[in-house]
């Protein structure tokens, strides 16, 4: 691949801003002027209609690259639960207890995984009699106020052409961070995020917990395009949402082949337990935009299921694209003549010389040389800039993925030079210099202070004398716990236990799904 010189930015014509915003979704047109919007999808969030009404199972993004401050290992990312609201209580984000989440790493290109790291979770409730998350400030992880816990097991599988060879259990009962309910209920949440950092045998590392969601992009895109006002062009539509990250560091000579066969292969899926106790892969995802502007809607859910060693299947959504067609069709820029096979290489190869790995079997995965190191400059375009260390070698959590694949889907290694994007460079939050690497979750409290306030006063002087424990004033001494965080719902305590009791009862009516 020819590195190609960019200059930041740079200045875009306005149908380039919008050609750019068409890869975070498989837009359907009817014709060259006549468009249907489609629901939202971005990564892999929502994308595909099994998937959508399940969001625990659902996996959103995978990153992969060899750590900026310990080269010797690699980081892997995996998230889950899609848009995920700050203060989406009372019930927050926990990982599903009946599912298997797993970390795929084929290590000598026959697209079939010889390890696999499973994370499997169990959720722990302290006190049942109330409907409140944390009954106070939460101070550690182990804090008896923290009402709802979680912890995980890491196993490791080795396989060798799908069979299991051996199983071997590498971590028992580590804490999960919890989501960041506000800052009432949890005053140093940084505090919490390095206590769900363990170090594991053989020198990895893991965490699992809420963090930012580390993919940006403009989805807007399907309100009819923007509604003829492009001014609003540039905006990062995950701004302030959440996710669920898996996040291990392993060093690079416990996952890769060997020094001479360093490049690995990486995707994550997720199984969901039926009924008798069987698990069916739901969720899948290695590359991204995939399962969203590749594959059309008759193939989502079986994407979702399958294996890359099956992806032959899929081949013909690659090489006969539909996204260049839509924009052909609507903007007038001409599509890339098939087949496609410069996607093939890139997408489903990785780039020769590269991360591409010998006697390699095309498939869907997440390609990395573990012996690139990485740079103290990182270029969000990757490769395409000159930056061998990022995407689609892995991907870092500052790669522009939706820039650079829309550029190659657009012709760019094919002769078709071009500068399309979405206009959003960078996450809107700072990722963090070390292990996990992820910004910290967007707080529940992250609204303007109430009328009145300042940000120095505490709840109780905030909700007035009505919040007094019991016995305070009058020498009873009694030692009652105040329910702060919760107790900030005031008059609407009423409304809030009875919208408890129904999400019970349905529940209980549910369970049997």
């Amino acid at each position: 691949m020819t590195p190609i010189s960019r200059s930041g930015a740079g200045s875009r014509t306005l149908a380039t801003l919008v050609c750019g915003a068409l890869a975070a979704g498989g837009l359907a047109a009817a014709g060259a002027t006549a468009l249907t919007p489609g629901a939202a999808s971005a990564s892999s969030h929502r994308e595909a209609p099994l998937i959508s009404g399940t969001p625990q199972y659902d996996n959103t993004d995978v990153y992969a690259f060899v750590s900026p401050d310990k080269p010797d290992t690699t980081t892997i990312v995996a998230n889950w639960i899609p848009f995920e609201e700050p203060a989406g209580g009372p019930n927050f984000y926990t990982f599903a207890d009946d599912a298997q989440y797993d970390i795929h790493i084929d290590n000598n290109g026959d697209a079939q995984g010889e390890l696999i790291y499973r994370y499997t979770f169990k959720t722990h409730r302290k006190n049942g009699n109330t409907f409140l998350y944390n009954t106070g400030p939460v101070t550690s992880l182990d804090d008896p106020d923290l009402n709802i816990t979680q912890t995980y097991d890491i196993d490791l599988l080795r396989l060798h052409n799908q069979r299991l060879v051996s199983k071997t259990k590498v971590a028992d009962d580590v804490p999960v961070a919890p989501s960041n309910v506000g800052k009432a209920s949890m005053p140093d949440y940084a505090k919490l995020r390095y206590q769900a950092v363990s170090k594991l045998a053989g020198g990895s590392t893991t965490f699992a917990g809420q963090a930012d969601d580390p993919f940006f992009l403009d989805l807007r895109v399907f309100d009819l395009l923007y509604g003829g006002n492009l001014t609003e062009v540039g905006r990062d539509t995950l701004k302030g949402y959440n996710v669920n990250s898996i996040a291990l560091q392993v060093p690079n000579d416990m996952i890769r082949e060997s020094e001479g066969q360093p490049v690995v292969g990486i995707w994550s899926t997720t199984q969901r337990r039926d009924a008798r106790g069987h698990y069916t892969q739901v969720s899948r995802l290695g590359m991204p935009l995939v399962n969203e502007v590749v594959n059309p809607q008759k193939d989502k859910d079986k994407f979702n299921a399958s294996a890359p060693w099956e992806d032959a299947q899929f081949l013909k959504n690659v090489t006969n694209p539909e996204l260049p067609k839509l924009i052909e069709a609507i903007y007038k820029i001409k599509a890339p003549a098939e087949p496609r096979n410069d996607l093939v290489d890139v997408f489903l190869k990785g780039v020769k010389g590269l991360n591409q790995p010998p006697h390699v079997r095309p498939a869907e995965e997440l390609r990395l040389n573990t012996s690139i190191k990485p740079t103290m400059h990182p270029k969000r375009l990757g490769v395409l800039d000159g930056d061998n260390a990022g995407f689609p070698n892995g991907r870092r959590l500052t790669d522009d993925v939706i820039d650079a694949s829309l550029q190659v889907v657009e012709g760019e290694l094919v002769g078709s030079k071009n500068d399309l994007g979405d206009a959003v460079d960078k996450n809107d939050k700072k990722f963090e210099k070390s292990f996990p690497y992820v910004a910290q979750p967007t707080s529940g409290s992250r609204g303007a202070l109430a009328k009145g306030t300042t940000s120095g006063t505490d709840v109780r002087s905030q909700l007035g004398d009505a919040l007094q424990p019991a016995g305070a004033g009058s020498g009873g001494g009694t030692d009652t716990v105040l329910i702060a965080g919760s107790a900030a719902a005031g008059a609407a305590g009423i409304l809030l236990i009875g919208s408890g009791l129904l999400w019970w009862r349905r529940r209980m009516y549910n369970r049997a799904y």
